[in-house]
């Protein structure tokens, strides 16, 4: 008798992807600018660390929000205690309004349609409880963050099939990818319960399309029992409000509030992204489906919002003279600090996917690769975590299908750790250069030596959930 569960010894959790052995590395060796200047730079964490001093002054500036009062009378008890796993009212209200502030009041939120989760991560899981069984499917554009190889799959059993974006046109979604993602799913005899996008895209940086949503609600209305969930955690991260549009802005101006669709459209949310708190763990799911939220509030018991943290953001986001000047200076320093990574790049002679969103650039360095190969990709990773000490995500881990492309972080570090960066990244491409000529033929004998290797990035998705889950979990 086995002591452990097939679940909790099966492996399709994803640990073993290298875009979390990048993390595993740098935690071994970490830049530190005194204690650790030749340490390993972390590039491959998207996190928000650029205007932590609007929050921590807003803190200052309201004490009693922070120390759990109210009026100047304490109501630590009453946080305390056990709270409705509804959620404080205030919150879901201060929360609602801030989606609606980060869309321009384009559209509104209703708190009741709202679902509090423990991050996004609790939130795209919970839908999945929601939408699909086990074996079900849902189709994700390609790139796409790794995580959701363990958000989504683990310990629901549904299975992830890649809708295939190519760099020919920015790795936007088409209506023939979604059209062949659908059919390979009905050849792997998966039934296809829906379609998962992130908007703005990780790992990307971009905002999605008026056209791609325009292709992905002409799929869902001719397909009745598919939904559509938007991931929009970094909806706030746009450089500019008006690039980005939600699907609930859609839902709005095609005029589906009053058909089969509106119902099968829903959000997931975060604070984790868009204020740079990532550690309160604060996420939601909006849906326009009574039954789904219902549901979700049941399952939300599992991993609760604290009533502390959500008396303190409930007070921070209800300050609407602050939400608007944070939204535009975040907007405003994300942008400046984008421009300065890509321009960084481009004087090391590496190229970015032009973006307007998020917290890392979608970097090309298929040039700098031995061969075309995803075994190239890897040993060009490998050299820039070990040799040069920056971890960032390789594009295998995010499911592309090019070989070549690296996610590359650039708002969880100062501007001077960013140039430290630039400056190592730059003279390992000038020494590469320089001893590359030297090297062409004992690469082109090495690669002849070698066996070829047929495993494709696709075949990989599968294997994560569905070749390595046991008969029964199937």
């Amino acid at each position: 008798m086995d002591l452990l569960s097939r679940k909790a010894t099966c492996n399709s959790h994803g640990q073993d992807s290298s875009y979390f052995l990048g993390w595993e590395e740098y935690e071994k060796n970490p830049h530190d600018v005194v204690k650790n200047p030749h340490g390993i730079i972390q590039m491959g964490l998207a996190e928000n660390q650029l205007c932590f001093d609007l929050l921590e002054s807003w803190l200052i500036q309201n004490p009693d929000a922070a120390s759990f009062k109210r009026d100047g009378q304490s109501i630590f008890r009453e946080l305390a205690l056990f709270q409705d796993y509804n959620g404080l009212s205030s919150f879901k209200k201060a929360l609602a309004d801030f989606m609606s502030e980060n869309r321009q009041n384009r559209v509104s939120f209703d708190s009741k349609n709202l679902v509090l989760t423990a991050g996004a991560t609790s939130a795209n899981e919970t839908l999945m409880f929601c939408l699909a069984n086990p074996g079900d499917a849902f189709l994700l554009p390609t790139p796409y963050y790794p995580g959701f190889d363990r958000d989504l799959k683990w310990r629901t059993g549904v299975e992830i099939v890649p809708i295939q974006c190519s760099s020919r046109n920015g790795f936007c979604i088409t209506k023939l990818a979604l059209e062949e993602a659908y059919e390979q799913a009905k050849k792997l005899n998966l039934n296809v319960k829906g379609v998962l996008i992130t908007n703005p895209s990780n790992p990307l940086g971009t905002t999605t399309t008026q056209t791609e949503l325009n292709i992905l609600f002409e799929f869902i209305s001719k397909n009745k029992n598919i939904h559509l969930v938007s991931d929009e955690i970094y909806s706030g991260t746009a450089f500019s409000s008006s690039e980005f549009i939600s699907v609930m802005e859609i839902l709005k101006t095609n005029q589906l509030e009053n058909t089969d669709v509106f119902k099968r459209v829903h959000i997931v949310y975060s604070l984790s992204k868009d204020l740079g708190l990532p550690g309160f763990r604060v996420g939601a799911i909006y849906s326009n489906d009574k039954d789904v939220i219902s549901a979700a509030t049941k399952m939300s018991s599992f991993g609760l919002v604290s009533s502390q943290t959500q008396y303190l953001l409930s007070s921070l986001l209800s300050d609407k003279k602050f939400t608007k000047n944070y939204l535009r200076e975040n907007q405003r320093r994300l942008n400046n600090r984008q421009r300065m990574l890509v321009t960084g790049l481009e004087a090391i002679g590496i190229g970015c996917l032009k973006s307007n969103a998020g917290l890392f650039c979608w970097v090309d360095m298929r040039h700098l690769l031995s061969s075309k190969t995803f075994e190239a990709e890897m040993d060009l990773w490998k050299k820039i975590v070990y040799e040069v000490k920056l971890n960032i995500s390789p594009g295998s881990s995010c499911h592309c299908k090019e070989p070549g492309w690296f996610r590359v972080c650039f708002a969880n570090m100062s501007e001077e750790t960013l140039k430290l960066a630039m400056k190592r990244l730059k003279k390992f491409v000038d020494n590469g250069t320089l001893s590359r000529s030297c090297q062409v033929g004992e690469s082109q004998s090495l690669k002849s030596s070698r066996k070829k290797t047929t495993t494709t990035v696709s075949n990989w998705v599968f294997r994560l959930s569905f070749h390595d889950r046991d008969t029964e979990e199937r």
